[in-house]
């Protein structure tokens, strides 16, 4: 059976690395949720704005695929950018489709993670206090709901890059927040924190870059596999993100990728075709 984890928080979980920055990961064993049925992976993997792009989950999900060379892993995209805790309440529409579509995937899949990527609109007094008791409430319902008592919990901390910027004064308490993210991780049981200490943002100082999502898929994977926090950058990450990309690609894949380009006009029915063959014939 399929393993599936869901993807919540808001837009750095839901990914605004920009594609042309990054190559494509391609793995048909890595699957995402649409319409309640699992496709090939494709990036982006959210659609909760026109211009999403590259987040953690492919990166984490890739990692996986190399600790489980013969296994399928799902994704479930529930990010929403800009939300706020409030807005992950329990009985709100944010909470509910994370539970619906949690709940489609675990009619063909085993439901084995939660990833949390969310803190930079509660960067604020008020939120920073009360931050601890909200996410407790959204964590232990959703566990509960879905009838996953201990499953874990990856929570990724705020980047140092914030207070830089144009918008640097919002963020002046995101290390609050990553102090609570990270004492959350220590006191409830099966739940792990992860830095992003060192990773860099997109021009706008609010989203990571695409590289830098790459590397914090593998920090939380690395928080998954171990069951540990993940305080500092990691030995070799840059190396293991060219190890990802140079993954040679099977038939599957490679007609995936083609017929993406062709689905978004970029090549003609007659590249299309050709090209397709090619792969066919060298299969």
């Amino acid at each position: 059976m399929m393993h599936s984890f869901l993807m919540i928080g808001q837009s750095n979980m839901a990914g605004r690395g920009f594609v042309k920055d990054v190559p494509i990961i391609c793995n048909e064993r890595i699957k995402m949720l649409r319409n309640g049925l699992w496709q090939m992976m494709v990036e982006p993997i959210h659609y909760d704005r026109p211009f999403t792009g590259i987040g953690p989950a492919a990166s984490f999900a890739a990692a996986w695929c190399n600790k489980n060379e013969t296994e399928e892993i799902g994704l479930i995209p529930c990010a929403e950018g800009a939300s706020s805790l409030d807005d992950w309440a329990v009985g709100g529409v944010l909470f509910e489709n994370a539970v619906f579509q949690s709940e489609l995937a675990q009619r063909t899949s085993k439901l084995e993670g939660i990833l949390w990527h969310q803190g930079e609109t509660d960067c604020n007094p008020e939120g920073v206090k009360l931050y601890y008791e909200k996410l407790l409430v959204i964590v232990e319902t959703l566990r509960r709901r879905l009838n996953v008592p201990v499953i874990p919990m990856i929570v990724g901390g705020l980047g140092d890059y914030l207070t830089t910027g144009k918008y640097g004064p919002y963020f002046h308490d995101y290390p609050l927040i990553n102090q609570v993210l990270l004492e959350f991780a220590n006191t409830q049981e099966n739940c792990y924190f992860v830095t992003a200490s060192d990773l860099k943002a997109n021009p706008d100082n609010i989203h990571l870059n695409a590289m830098s999502q790459r590397i914090f898929g593998l920090r939380y994977f690395e928080a998954y596999d171990k069951s540990i926090n993940i305080l500092e950058p990691m030995k070799k990450e840059i190396s293991k993100i060219n190890e990802l990309n140079n993954k040679p690609l099977s038939k599957a894949e490679k007609s995936a990728l083609l017929g993406n380009e062709f689905g978004k006009g970029n090549i003609s029915l007659e590249d299309y075709e050709e090209k397709l063959s090619k792969i066919n014939d060298k299969e």
